[in-house]
């Protein structure tokens, strides 16, 4: 056994997200959102580099030396996967581990809209799921290709960065590629993807132009694609897709957009006050022939209204799912406060001033 593992035994334990370790520190957890120290002796720069190459393959510890950051996979069977980030700062190195459950959760276990899990039954067209680092994008995307895999008997093809959830074969043919062990970039996988037969590609980020143009050139040539974004809103999202791409092209992307997007889901994570742990909070916007016309013409500033009249099909605001939640007595008005959009409508649930607690 790893030196290491006793940390992920501890996070396992605890329920914690992540472990933080960095020369000159003790070890941090995260736990249900906030940054716990453990009861251990300060890190040394030589005994934690030790401890880290103990479990990262060869390939990627030239990659860390030779680059100073390196991502990838690490697993306890019968524990869970750790998604892996080494990289170097001031006093030396330093890593940052994210627990991924060797459990998938049900579309039903997450409490997700039948929408979402209809949307794990489309034949082509981009579903995407947005929202900040650990809002819980990637475990609702496994939770839609769970869904697929049990549903469909099709061909998945999951392009990660490092692999994340890992998927039996059940009703589908599931193939898992790691970007810099199977293929060399989200794109070069995308693009060999087309000629694999596939019928749903999951692309585990799409970071730059190419993969963003191969994913909506996928989707628009018969294939479901699904996909994360770092972005806070369904307009956001559109508006951040569009602005990557020159502005000579803009135009023929909002047309190609318009035709392919079938659904953007942003998620924020709430801190829970009726147990232990945090809730989803879900803005889903449907694309509609009406929202569609609104990314085809730039009239994004225009999505939320959209939004907000599209109840009937199954759309929703950030702020009516923060609403929910606060009346569930799930969270408290500060945190319905300081994750809504419309202050406003949420200011008259607050005990004490806005101004009085800074927000």
């Amino acid at each position: 056994m790893a030196k290491i593992d006793a940390f992920f035994k501890l996070m396992f334990d605890q329920g914690a997200s992540d472990l933080h370790l960095a020369s000159g520190q003790q070890p941090i957890i995260r736990l249900h959102g906030d940054m716990e120290r453990v009861k251990y002796q300060v890190l040394e720069d030589n005994a934690l580099k030790a401890m880290l190459y103990e479990i990262a393959p060869e390939l990627k510890i030239k990659q860390y030396e030779e680059t100073g950051d390196v991502d990838f996979g690490y697993e306890i069977p019968g524990v869970a996967r750790f998604r892996c980030n080494f990289f170097n700062q001031k006093n030396g190195c330093g890593a940052v581990f994210r627990q991924i459950p060797t459990k998938v959760n049900t579309a039903d276990e997450l409490g997700l809209p039948p929408i979402i899990k209809r949307a794990a039954l489309l034949h082509k067209g981009l579903v995407l799921f947005t929202g900040p680092t650990g809002s819980g994008k990637s475990t609702s995307l496994a939770a839609i290709v769970d869904h697929a895999n049990k549903n469909r008997k099709d061909h998945i093809i999951t392009i990660e960065d490092p692999i994340e959830f890992v998927h039996e074969s059940r009703g589908c043919l599931v193939n898992h590629r790691e970007v810099g062990i199977h293929t060399r970039s989200f794109a070069a996988a995308l693009r060999g993807a087309l000629r694999e037969d596939p019928d749903i590609i999951l692309v585990g980020e799409m970071r730059d132009l190419e993969t963003i143009r191969l994913a909506i050139e996928a989707a628009e040539t018969g294939h479901l694609v699904l996909s994360t974004l770092h972005t806070s809103s369904a307009a956001k999202t559109v508006d951040r897709i569009i602005e990557v791409f020159p502005q000579e092209e803009q135009t023929q992307i909002r047309s190609a957009l318009s035709t392919s997007l079938r659904l953007v889901v942003a998620q924020t994570l709430l801190k829970r006050i009726d147990k232990k742990g945090r809730c989803a909070a879900l803005e889903i916007m449907v694309v509609t022939p009406a929202v569609a016309n609104l990314i085809r013409e730039n009239k994004t500033f225009q999505i939320p209204s959209a939004i907000q009249v599209g109840k009937q099909f199954g759309m929703q605001t950030l702020d009516d799912a923060i609403m929910e939640v606060l009346q569930k007595r799930w969270i408290n008005a500060e945190e319905a406060y300081s994750n809504c959009v419309d202050k406003a409508k949420f200011r008259p649930f607050l005990k004490v001033s806005p101004d009085e607690w800074g927000g």
